[in-house]
């Protein structure tokens, strides 16, 4: 029940009575207000930092989390790097034993199989789906053609030395003017006259 001035007199307060009664009772009245709305403009601001500390809370999550995929990325790339690396080492290996194989079978001594993988560009060589080297007749043929001097043939007749190129045995032309002759016979005659380009043992002495 409101206190009003017709409750109090009814009460059978005097009208002076009244009057103060009134005047205190508004001023505890609007105290209340003032403490109300003070309450109420520190719960405002308490949700309000609150808020904050969430923000900033998941603004450091994030950049954890940030932090943390951009680790793993870099660590799943230098894994991808490694194995990469390792499946090319592996396939590089594989070309080279199948070339080999191919380069004893055409009749090319031991001793110059090691040199001429050296200078042998293997990218051409693929493998089919169970792991046989492709157009191997081709390549066996390439190899008896392209390195025929290095094939034994047998001679009924006395040995014959070879003569030193006339040069002393000193390069004639460069690794990449030879390696750009287009005929493979032509370009194996001239790695043979510059051995010394191609890592090559000289065969002048050799019988």
């Amino acid at each position: 029940m409101a206190l009003t001035r017709k409750f109090l007199s009814a009460l059978g307060i005097e009208a002076e009575k009244i009057d103060e009664i009134i005047s205190a009772h508004t001023e505890t009245v609007d105290a209340l207000k003032a403490e109300r709305d003070e309450f109420k403009a520190q719960a405002s601001r308490t949700t309000e930092l609150e808020k904050k500390v969430k923000d900033l809370e998941d603004a450091q999550n994030d950049s954890k989390k940030d932090s943390w995929k951009l680790k793993y990325e870099a660590m799943k790339e230098d894994f991808e790097e490694y194995k990469n690396g390792i499946e090319k080492e592996k396939t590089t290996a594989k070309k080279e034993s199948a070339y080999k194989k191919l380069l004893k079978e055409a009749g090319i001594p031991e001793k110059r199989l090691d040199a001429i993988l050296k200078i042998t560009d293997l990218s051409s060589i693929e493998f089919d789906e169970d792991g046989k080297l492709k157009e191997a007749d081709k390549i066996s043929a390439s190899i008896k053609e392209e390195w025929s001097d290095f094939i034994p043939t047998k001679q009924t007749e006395g040995a014959k030395t070879s003569n030193p190129p006339a040069n002393g045995g000193k390069a004639t032309k460069t690794k990449e003017e030879i390696r750009a002759i287009s005929d493979p016979v032509e370009r194996q005659k001239a790695m043979m006259e510059n051995p010394s380009l191609f890592g090559l043992p000289d065969n002048s002495n050799n019988e």
